[in-house]
């Protein structure tokens, strides 16, 4: 099973309930959260982000693997909802694959 195309199938799937592709909002939470607008997605990013950390915290491995998967999950409707794809993510990954931390933190443009 290759992640990178679970990652482009769920991104066709969220961009399908897009209000412009008749996303249903009373059939679909995707399509709700569409329509209900960017703040109300990036509110659930942040909620999810907040549960990764204290799953985190917990030190349950099941737990925080189910948070994370929320996260990426509303992550990516974020990423839709602003024109982007998963693959524009991984993208940037291997872009920054074989840089060391402090390296890739140098080279952003500042501003």
């Amino acid at each position: 099973m290759n992640g990178n195309d679970i990652l482009a199938r769920l991104g066709e799937t969220i961009d399908s309930r897009k209000p412009e592709a008749g996303g249903d909002p009373s059939a679909s939470y995707v399509a709700k959260l569409f329509h209900k607008g960017l703040d109300s997605i990036l509110k659930k990013v942040g909620e999810e982000a907040t549960e990764v950390v204290l799953a985190a915290k917990d030190g349950d491995p099941a737990k925080l693997t189910y948070e994370v998967a929320d996260l990426w999950f509303h992550s990516m409707i974020a990423l839709s909802a602003l024109g982007l794809k998963p693959a524009d993510v991984l993208n940037e990954l291997a872009r920054r694959e074989g840089l060391s931390g402090l390296e890739e933190f140098a080279a952003r443009p500042k501003g």
